[in-house]
């Protein structure tokens, strides 16, 4: 039995973006939408604006959804060296920004119906008092995404801060929340001016249509981001390819089986299963792979091959 410790060759698993920024932020925006929402609705039905009461129920949605994220970011600072979590806690961030985007679609399903309820049955609506309270909420919208997306500067301090905005789909999510909102006040302020000048009321409905597509479309292009990522396809052929050429232009090694995957927004894992006919340690195969910074998690099988010479079939990379 031997003495040596064991941390030498172990390492850590956690791969999530805490991004304490972004929590933060999402925190006041949550405060702020919060309180706007309240206003919308108790305007909305002292003043009889159905398109203010639906601007307020629809920031209802987004405050749940920003819920979520901040659940997702301190469920995932909490249990990121829980060993009960194979590698780490990296998808809870990307699962939040999953769930986000199915209460996008939400919005955007609410606010279709009540668009088409509007045409059916026009309601009766106090411009200028809507007007007033639907720029407030445009205001506010306005202030909540320059605090969301405030880690766009340019100092050494926060280059890690701005490289993970773009990784980090639960603070994205949330950052889509309040452009939807942005453009449901916009486009409630644009119907109600024109119905106010014009009497086209009709064009209140039509424009909550528009929105709702927009949303939509947003909302599948969350989707498209983080499923796969839940689900283990979001890999890219370049890296598949990348790491088969540096492991295979190293001695007569040929890759049999190669699994790679995500396991947080900017970390990968990959097993791999190499024939040769000169094994080596497999720290020496770890080290062909040091400049791929991506992958953070490497599993390596050595098969030595007797025969000569020795044909590797196709790998089924998965």
């Amino acid at each position: 039995m031997h003495t040596h410790t064991l941390e030498t060759w172990q390492h850590n698993h956690d791969f999530a973006v805490i991004h304490e920024k972004g929590e933060r932020r999402t925190t006041q925006v949550l405060i702020m939408t919060a309180v706007t929402m309240v206003v919308e609705i108790i305007a909305g039905v002292l003043f009889g604006s159905m398109a203010l009461l639906a601007d307020g129920w629809h920031m209802g949605t987004h405050v749940a959804a920003f819920i979520i994220a901040i659940f997702a970011y301190k469920y995932a600072r909490k249990h990121e060296n829980n060993p009960l979590f194979t590698f780490g806690t990296g998808k809870v961030t990307v699962l939040g920004g999953f769930a986000s985007a199915i209460a996008l679609a939400v919005v955007a399903l609410v606010m279709s119906i009540e668009s088409i309820q509007r045409i059916i049955n026009p309601q009766k609506i106090y411009f200028n008092e809507a007007i007033g309270v639907a720029t407030l909420g445009l205001l506010v919208n306005i202030i909540c995404a320059f605090i969301l997306q405030g880690h766009h500067d340019h100092s050494h301090e926060n280059q890690q801060t701005h490289h993970d905005h773009h990784h980090d789909h639960n603070l994205k999510a949330a950052y889509l929340h309040v452009l939807a909102d942005a453009l449901t006040s916009l486009l409630a302020i644009i119907a109600l001016i024109s119905g106010k000048i014009f009497g086209w009321n009709w064009l209140d409905p039509i424009i909550g249509i528009i929105g709702a597509l927009l949303i939509t479309r947003w909302s599948y292009s969350l989707l498209k981001e983080t499923g796969p990522i839940l689900l283990d396809e979001n890999i890219e052929e370049s890296h598949k390819a990348d790491i088969k050429a540096k492991v295979e232009s190293d001695s007569d090694n040929r890759i049999s089986d190669l699994h790679l995957w995500k396991v947080g927004p900017d970390d990968y894992a990959a097993i791999i299963s190499l024939v040769t006919h000169f094994p080596k340690p497999v720290d020496h195969y770890k080290n062909l792979l040091k400049d791929i910074h991506k992958l953070s998690h490497i599993t390596i099988e050595v098969n030595q091959c007797m025969s000569a010479p020795c044909v590797v079939p196709k790998p089924n990379a998965n």
